[in-house]
């Protein structure tokens, strides 16, 4: 059992992880435009799509897409569950004012 012994008002108990309860909020990633949160990579893709980026296919692995007109590339694992905020800051930072990552 791990956390923190807190007295308070004459009663102890024990708070489990404090630190741990406040740094595992879920992020979202968030199109700012339509405040959509993005559930899916089929939602995703479509955005993505919409703005000019084009999937490459050649990492079985991977989903990627790029721009022509650049030389950015997002890398994301085919599972949407291991989609995460370092994957959404890479395509917030590649695709300014159009995303942001936000605390569910």
């Amino acid at each position: 059992m791990s956390g923190v012994w807190v007295f308070e008002n004459g009663v102890i108990r024990l708070v489990e992880n404090p630190e741990s309860n406040q740094g595992s909020r879920r992020k979202v990633l968030v199109h700012t435009p339509t405040n959509e949160v993005i559930t899916s990579y089929g939602v995703l893709d479509r955005m993505l799509t919409s703005l000019g980026w084009e999937r490459y296919y050649d990492q079985p692995d991977l989903l990627q897409f790029h721009k022509r007109s650049r030389v950015d590339l997002i890398s994301l694992p085919k599972d949407f569950g291991k989609f995460k905020s370092m994957h959404m800051y890479d395509i917030v930072v590649k695709n300014r004012n159009l995303f942001e990552v936000r605390d569910m």
